[in-house]
């Protein structure tokens, strides 16, 4: 839930690009703010993550996947829901 009110004023260009992009995805243009904040401003700092990554590369062993395949994952999981919303749409 959000409890947290932000005021930011933008140029009528990009107010207009947000609304186009937020028409587009069929989101708010709050939704779209929130999505890019969350981007440029990671919860997880960008040393932890790298240290994070670089402990996951260096595990050997068979149980564990390699980073390739991981990625593929991660990859195949972000696409999901737009292959549903193209789905959705061809009916």
């Amino acid at each position: 839930m959000f409890t947290e009110r932000l005021q930011v004023l933008v140029s009528r260009a990009q107010r207009r690009r947000l609304e186009l992009e937020a028409r587009r995805r069929r989101v708010s243009v709050g939704a779209l703010i929130r999505e890019a904040v969350d981007a440029r401003a990671p919860r997880v700092p960008l040393d932890e993550r790298r240290r994070a990554v670089s402990e996951i590369k260096e595990m050997n062993g068979g149980r564990f996947l390699s980073t390739e395949a991981l990625e593929q994952i991660v990859d195949q999981e972000r696409e999901a829901p737009l292959r549903a919303i193209r789905r959705t749409r061809r009916r």
